[in-house]
């Protein structure tokens, strides 16, 4: 049974820019019956769901909920199913989101831990991305949140962005650690075809840095943060020793997950499937007492063995070498051309992507399905 839940929550004050998420503008009405079906379903698939070690609520903008929604949300957990002692319960959130009065309220309800987030602590970049919130409206929430009692922060940060140099990225860097976050995220952007800033992108109208640019900023991440104290257990995500996140950390490991709410995706006993995404639909279906899955896939040994590869090495430990081989996966000699370019390494027992191998870790990961024949 699944000891992890990711719960959908899809609305925002607006969609930024590149978000190609399932998400729609925040509705009152259509937000309380969202929650009520969403906690039906929640019922509904209690049968799969374990005693849970991490809750993940993510969106979307989860924190733009009102206090009784986000209540009854967490009431309907509580009620349902039963989590092992210091589970992990996380809530998205986006600074211009949050109150003093939401905080308390959302603290009271066992959550343990935010994901807040911040991008950029520039207002040129934030406005590039069609942020709603302002460098200083990211710190404001950030220091409100801990002002509340959070011990658990996470800060989500963007390089990559339209107009970003490198002594900004070292800015929003500096800024985000001057908050003392337990845990720091910094993704790469990828405009994402249909999106907004994808169109601007490709009609000149905004210019992404250059790659060798790009590259620079990764590696200043990784020198900045762990000279700060953080530790860098997967190629965007860094934290405080003992403060990595269980619930992601369990996607790289292929853990099994539930997920509930329109769009959600869940992974239990090798199938993936994921519910409809049209949020009326969805609803309708949960009025009936249908669980709202509307697409099943079976991963087949091949494509498990790819995820296995792609996945793990995402991870800073990366894969265990005895695992690999139970798989049919033999990394020598077939891959030694690798380690040999400075790409792997290893210590024996697990196989990892160096520094290098990070920067391009796409283009490694396509070698080596190429080598493995996979």
């Amino acid at each position: 049974m699944a000891e992890f839940l990711y719960v959908h929550i899809p609305f925002c004050v607006k969609k930024c820019l590149y978000c190609d998420f399932l998400s729609i503008p925040y509705n009152n009405i259509l937000a309380e019956r969202y929650i009520e079906a969403l906690c039906r379903e929640v019922t509904l698939r209690k049968g799969f769901i374990g005693n849970l070690r991490g809750v993940y609520i993510g969106g979307g903008t989860p924190s733009i909920l009102s206090e009784s929604s986000l209540r009854q949300l967490m009431d309907s957990l509580k009620d349902n199913l039963t989590f092992a002692p210091g589970a992990e319960k996380t809530v998205e959130t986006n600074p211009g989101t949050l109150t003093e009065a939401g905080i308390v309220a959302m603290l009271a309800t066992s959550v343990n831990r935010i994901s807040m987030g911040v991008q950029s602590f520039n207002d040129g970049e934030l406005r590039a991305l069609g942020r709603i919130h302002s460098a200083v409206e990211a710190r404001g929430s950030a220091e409100m949140l801990k002002r509340c009692g959070l011990r658990n922060l996470s800060l989500d940060l963007m390089y990559g962005i339209p107009g970003q140099t490198l002594e900004t990225w070292k800015k929003t860097l500096s800024g985000a650690v001057d908050l003392s976050p337990s845990h720091i995220s910094a993704y790469e952007l990828t405009p994402e075809k249909g999106t907004p800033l994808y169109e601007l992108i490709s009609s000149g109208k905004l210019l992404l840095p250059r790659e060798d640019m790009v590259v620079e900023m990764y590696s200043y991440a990784i020198d900045y943060l762990t000279s700060a104290g953080y530790v860098h257990y997967e190629i965007s995500n860094f934290s405080l020793p003992g403060a990595a996140c269980i619930h992601n950390l369990n996607y790289w490991d292929r853990g099994d997950y539930v997920g509930v709410g329109a769009g959600a995706h869940s992974f239990i006993d090798g199938v993936r499937s994921a519910n409809t995404g049209n949020i009326e639909e969805y609803i309708s279906h949960i009025d009936v007492s249908e669980v709202p899955a509307v697409e099943f896939y079976e991963v087949r040994p091949a494509e498990a063995s790819k995820e296995f590869l792609f996945l793990g090495l995402r991870k800073c430990q990366g894969i265990a070498m005895e695992e690999a081989a139970r798989r049919g996966i033999n990394i020598f000699p077939e891959c030694r051309e690798m380690f040999d370019r400075g790409y792997l390494t290893t210590d024996g027992t697990y196989v990892a992507l160096t520094e290098k191998g990070r920067i391009v870790s796409n283009t490694v990961i396509v070698r080596l399905f190429e080598l493995l024949g996979l």
